[in-house]
């Protein structure tokens, strides 16, 4: 019997610099190319029937690069929701956002905040875009939160556990990755969904960014599905 899709697959989209590098040409050329790559894993998974993908675009860390390469990337996102979210209205596709978004650019934000407004109704893929976020600093927040409930008396500290802190999360409705993939190569998580990506099964590919397809995205599939998930279990091979 084959194992269902995961409802929730998690990427982190890595190397477009390499790309635009290994083509001769400025790293911004490999985050335009990108964007192609992007927009056809959102029509794989709504077309696969995955609830839940989530796409890390722009790490807390990323704000220390280049000026001119972070301003072309909030202008780049801001007009790539623009022009995707009546692509999104006919595909049933719901946007949301995690992260910081007070350090967004207006332009990028209004953008952000009119696509999420404009797809609220759509129950079909919901992709989530984690952009000016660090898996650190979202658990960091959430203790925040915690801390505030416990001071007005709203918590005890005795009732903080798992769930009190995944409730207070960026996006607690969206159930943990079961899937995450990262393509470039490097076998890391680079401060990713720290708290969620527990049990994640991580599939790593050589394949940078702009070249995932959908022969790349089946590859994590199987990989997926070749795979018992046992949560620190063991599986009865008796039955």
């Amino acid at each position: 019997m084959l194992k269902e899709n995961p409802k929730h697959i998690a990427i982190i989209m890595d190397g477009n610099g390499r790309w635009a590098q290994a083509q001769g040409r400025p790293r911004i050329f490999g985050h335009k190319t990108g964007v192609d790559a992007t927009r056809e894993t959102i029509r794989i998974c709504s077309h696969r029937g995955i609830k839940f993908l989530t796409l890390y675009v722009f790490s807390s860390e990323n704000w220390k690069r280049p000026p001119k390469e972070v301003s072309f990337l909030m202008s780049l996102m801001a007009d790539l929701i623009d022009k995707e979210v009546s692509n999104m209205m006919e595909k049933n596709v719901k946007l949301k956002v995690m992260g910081n978004m007070d350090l967004i650019p207006s332009r990028a934000r209004k953008k952000l905040e009119s696509g999420i407004e404009r797809t609220s109704s759509n129950n079909g893929l919901q992709l989530n875009l984690a952009i000016s976020y660090g898996g650190r600093a979202e658990i960091a927040r959430a203790m925040q939160l915690i801390a505030h409930k416990v001071a007005a008396g709203q918590l005890s500290i005795e009732d903080i556990g798992e769930q009190e802190i995944s409730e207070n999360l960026y996006l607690p409705e969206v159930p943990d990755p079961e899937l995450m993939i990262r393509t470039g190569g490097a076998s890391r998580i680079s401060n990713y969904l720290l708290w969620q990506a527990a049990y994640s099964e991580i599939y790593v590919t050589e394949t940078l960014w702009p070249d995932f397809d959908e022969t790349e995205f089946d590859r994590a599939l199987a990989f997926y599905g070749s795979i018992q998930r046992r949560f620190g279990g063991v599986i009865d091979t008796d039955e």
